[in-house]
This record gives structure tokens, sequence and C-alpha cells, in this order.
């Protein structure tokens, strides 16, 4: 009996969801201007009743923490490395201030900021797609249909670029001092991200005849 159990029988198989946590979980409330926000509206007391995520283990209350920032680092990671991409991260933020001062001593620039955190916010808000193109096929043609991004896709374009273009330059030049270059180009716009995000832009002013096809 147990040799048959064995070998007709299914066996059954704890198949674990995507998430830890139920979707009647809601996300935690951990940064000050979030919480002084919901106790304005009053919101804080129906929050304390309602089961909460724990919060991850680089999200905290400091004032050096930006979530742009923790996305990029999480972007550079490879391999499960985050180690090595905090690294290179605080490396490429050196090799931004100390370029920018050097220009700010030689003149070159005024009343510019030497706030490496800054220039990548700039940097990054300069590299964002406003519309992408879309496969759509219509009749047996396939038709390339400009439509507007969303501001989470385009935050990750941007970042994607910034590190594409990174890793795209000659392999004789360290990381960090190829991507601080990339922030700074961007930040001013120039470079090749921003050439990259006008191309697509252009492409989509091209196509605009066929917008139509993203409702039909």
């Amino acid at each position: 009996m147990n040799n048959f159990v064995r070998t007709f029988l299914p066996r059954l198989v704890a198949v674990r969801q995507m998430s830890a946590y139920p979707k009647h979980y809601v996300e935690p409330i951990f940064t000050r201007e979030a919480q002084l926000a919901a106790k304005e509206q009053d919101e804080y007391n129906k929050l304390l009743h309602v089961p909460t995520k724990a919060t991850k283990n680089d999200e905290s209350l400091s004032v050096f923490y930006n979530p742009i920032v923790q996305k990029v680092i999480n972007y550079m990671t490879y391999g499960g490395n985050k180690k090595l991409a905090r690294e290179l991260f605080d490396k490429s933020m050196e090799c931004v201030k100390r370029t920018q001062i050097e220009r700010i001593n030689l003149g070159k620039l005024e009343d510019a900021t030497a706030d490496p955190y800054a220039l990548l916010l700039q940097a990054i808000e300069n590299s964002r797609p406003l519309l992408q193109l879309t496969a759509i096929k219509r009749g047996g043609v396939t038709y390339q249909v400009p439509v507007p991004i969303t501001e989470k896709r385009s935050y990750f374009l941007a970042m994607k670029w910034l590190l594409e273009a990174a890793r795209e330059k000659e392999r004789k030049v360290h990381f960090p001092e190829k991507f601080a270059w990339e922030i700074l180009d961007a930040a001013y716009g120039q470079g090749r991200v921003i050439k990259k995000k006008n191309d697509l832009h252009r492409q989509a002013e091209s196509n605009r005849a066929y917008a139509h096809y993203r409702w039909s």
C-alpha cells in the first residue's frame, strides 16, 4: 500500500505566493513628511488598526535617505552584490563633486551647485522621456504608435539609460568616472542620454499620425 501511495497518488506541494504579505496589508509610512501629512488628513488613527508591512532595511527617517538614490543603487546591483554597488555609487558621487568643484574654481560655471545628489536628481529629471513607441498591429500591418509614459516608467528608463551609457564607454576607464561624466552631461542637457531621449520624442512626433490606433 505504501508503494502504491508513493507511486500513483499526486504529491501535495505547498505553493508560496509572490508576496509574503496578504493583499489587505498596507505599505508602511516611515518618512516624517508622510506621517505629518497622514496626521493632518486624519488617516493616522485609521492606520493604527490596519495590518502594516514591515519596513525594508534600507528605508530610514534620515535626512540623507532618498528613494531615487536607493533605486539607482538597486539598478546598479549585479549578482546580489549590493555592497559593491554602494561603493561604486559613492565613488561616482565623489567623482561628480570633484569634477564640479574643479569646473567652478576654473570659472567655467557660475552659480552652479557642487552637491552630487542634486546633480544626479537633475540629470534624471532631464533624461525622463514623456512618450514611448508601442507596436500595435492593425490590418496585418504593425504600426509604431506613440503613447504617454507613466511617471514610474519614465524614472526607470532615465536611470537605465544613464547606467547603460556609462557601461558602453571604453573599458579602460573605471565605472565611477564614466557614470560621473554621464551624470554631469545629463544634468546640463548634454550627452548621449539626452540625445536618446530627444530621438525617441522625434520618432514619436513623426509617428503622431498613428496615435488614433491606441484607442481603436
